[in-house]
């Protein structure tokens, strides 16, 4: 007698094997990636030594949307937040067009990212940079496919050797900072001062990346609060004390001149050995910011297809390693689609910026729902805030979102005409897709 073999079953749930550690690197760690390395040169051209103050500007928007997040992350973790929480406690449209409009904002990241990590390492092997970029998003992308506890353990290791090189720049840097260099803080105009706030917040965006993953954390309504709470306290002492070290080496005008700004003002203060330490930073810092931005993006299309807004094929998760292996490769083709972006810093930053101003707004928005509808939910969280304090909470995360996506109309306008463009296609596919399920 024969006996047929048994199907294997079919895997329905991510594999829970992110810890507190995990969030906090995820969080820092998308962080601190390609801005500090970046964003120096085009706000110091903006603001000059006004830079200093947009970024204290930049970072009081970010504790109030992270403040949103904790709350919602320990009620509610699960995977793909951003979509989920509008698409359940606002509009099933808001939810869809909020993660379409990730979509650019994700494609813009990882260009961003690897445009700035191979700039950086061309300054030590000579390298075609377009086909680099192709490799090193393939890398990634290929990381994440087999497992987050191995994205996640990638990604804490690098937040480690980051952390040590940034050390020792600002070691170096500190005995010999000019305050001169540095000036007044509000010596810039108001307006440069608030132009160079949108750019300015993305050394922040990413705070909040572990609600991303909420169903893949292990006791996740602690682990996510605290961890996003770890996450703010590092980014904003590393982000301080490098900026004022750079500053004070070089000053403003060298920065704003600069390709490379960080490795300008190492220079200064470690000779030769400015050109080993930076990249090598830059190298490790960018490809955890990668490594992160990859993971959010897929679990963002996997909440969508779970949701039946996206094609439900790309919800299946992959019965060895647990991830949303069909999700990463749509991920992974759109990312590849940013290499034809323009090289801009300032466009991408502001493509990547705008689309998730409109992310914290809509998130924020929902944490004033659930305590205002949904007493259940809201007994839930492990963040213990009263009701009428995550209203007010949630609406200030709402207009500092507007505000924060509307300022950087200024500095260019070009991408706003982008992200609008690919605002009417979505909902062009939103409304023939509800009419396509109604027939």
């Amino acid at each position: 007698m024969s006996i047929e073999p048994q199907p294997t079953p079919k895997v329905t749930t991510l594999r829970k094997s992110v810890g507190l550690l995990g969030v906090v690197t995820f969080g820092a760690g998308t962080a601190i990636g390609v801005s500090i390395f970046s964003i120096l040169q085009p706000t110091a051209e903006v603001a000059g030594s006004g830079l200093l103050a947009a970024m204290g500007i930049a970072a009081l928007p970010m504790l109030v949307f992270a403040v949103a997040y904790a709350y919602l992350g320990s009620a509610l973790p699960v995977s793909g937040a951003s979509y989920e929480w509008p698409s359940r406690f606002i509009h099933p449209g808001v939810g869809f067009m909020i993660a379409w409009l990730r979509i650019i904002a994700n494609v813009g990241a990882l260009t961003i990212l690897s445009q700035v990590m191979l700039g950086y390492l061309g300054m030590v092997v000579a390298i075609p940079l377009k086909p680099a970029m192709a490799v090193a998003i393939t890398a990634i992308f290929a990381l994440n496919y087999v497992g987050v506890s191995i994205a996640a353990r990638m990604q804490s290791w690098l937040m480690g050797l980051l952390l040590i090189a940034l050390a020792i720049f600002v070691a170096a840097g500190l005995p010999l900072l000019d305050p001169a260099l540095v000036g007044t803080r509000l010596a810039a105009p108001p307006l440069a001062i608030l132009a160079a706030v949108p750019l300015m917040i993305s050394l922040f965006m990413g705070i909040e990346s572990a609600v991303e993953i909420g169903e893949e954390v292990r006791d996740a309504s602690r682990n996510i609060p605290l961890g996003i709470a770890l996450a703010i306290g590092l980014t904003v002492v590393v982000y301080g004390l490098v900026a004022v070290t750079a500053l004070g080496l070089v000053g403003p005008g060298v920065l704003g001149a600069s390709k490379a700004p960080l490795l300008s003002a190492a220079n200064a203060a470690l000779g030769d050995l400015a050109v080993p330490l930076i990249v090598s930073a830059a190298c490790l810092s960018i490809s955890k910011s990668m490594n992160a931005s990859a993971l959010m993006f897929s679990r963002s299309l996997f909440a969508m297809a779970r949701g039946g807004a996206l094609p439900r094929w790309l919800d299946a998760i992959h019965p060895r390693f647990g991830t949303p292996h069909r999700a990463i490769v749509l991920a992974y083709f759109c990312a590849m689609m940013g290499l034809m972006l323009p090289p801009s810093l300032v466009f991408l930053l502001l493509a990547v910026n705008v689309p998730t101003m409109m992310k914290y707004m809509a998130c924020s928005y929902s944490a004033t729902v659930v305590a205002r509808k949904h007493p259940e939910i809201h007994a839930r969280a492990r963040v213990r805030i009263a009701p009428r304090t995550v209203v007010v909470v949630g609406y200030a995360g709402v207009v500092c979102a507007l505000i924060m996506a509307l300022l950087g109309i200024e500095a260019d306008p070009r991408p706003y005409a982008l992200i609008g463009a690919w605002f009417v296609i979505g909902l062009v596919y939103w409304f023939a897709k509800q009419r396509y399920d109604a027939r």
